[in-house]
């Protein structure tokens, strides 16, 4: 049964387009958790406070993941309130916008829940890999501002033209406008107080993502 509940779970992910590493934050475990359970069999069995919030988010039975058949009344408030929506991690360095910032994107945090027809509708694709990233400084004013909250496609890693890029330049991650200019790309802010930074080697120059969204507290 267990071997069942492992390969029904891996079949739902790739089905909704989840990650065993955004699904393992959702409950609140180590980003390898899922992939360990699915593959190795470690733990041998999801705990059933794991197991509730898991089959809300994917909008299943419990019962199709070992469980017993239960309705979203009698689930943890947290497995109800979640049900439906799309985990995406949040990385906690900071994407600058201004100066710029070490070039680290593995420090991870609790995840962002989104609608998956929001998603949709900002052009994330069923395979696209969302991060949320929190913007510091104002060269990007007034289209980002200081300690906005952008989502991220991690997956995207060529430059579009025009677009608001997350981008390392000589190791220091940014959040910057990215504007063709002949055969060459001019890193622009979109703050006029700031200059563009066209005199970088394009070696030295590494898309980490494409902006898809931001939001903010008012």
């Amino acid at each position: 049964m267990a071997e069942d509940v492992r390969s029904i779970l891996d079949e739902l992910i790739r089905e909704r387009g989840e990650d065993y590493s955004s699904l393992s934050r959702l409950i609140g475990r180590n980003p390898a958790y899922i992939q360990q359970f699915i593959k190795r069999g470690t733990p041998r069995r999801l705990s059933e406070e794991d197991r509730a919030r898991i089959a809300a988010y994917l909008r299943v039975p419990e019962d199709r993941l070992g469980g017993r058949s239960t309705s979203s009344a009698s689930m943890p408030p947290a497995a109800a309130q979640d049900g439906g929506l799309r985990a995406v991690p949040r990385i906690e360095v900071r994407a600058s916008a201004g100066a710029g910032g070490i070039a680290d994107i593995e420090e991870r945090g609790r995840p962002f829940a989104f609608d998956p027809a929001l998603l949709r509708e900002i052009g994330a694709r069923p395979t696209s890999q969302l991060s949320v990233i929190r913007v510091s400084g104002d060269s990007m004013e007034p289209t980002l501002r200081d300690r906005d909250d952008i989502l991220v496609d991690l997956s995207v890693t060529t430059p579009a033209p025009d677009a608001i890029h997350v981008l390392s330049l000589d190791d220091l991650l940014m959040v910057k406008r990215l504007v063709r200019d002949g055969d060459r790309w001019i890193v622009r802010s979109d703050n006029p107080a700031y200059v563009d930074i066209d005199d970088f080697d394009p070696a030295a120059l590494r898309i980490i993502g494409r902006v898809l969204w931001c939001g903010r507290k008012l």
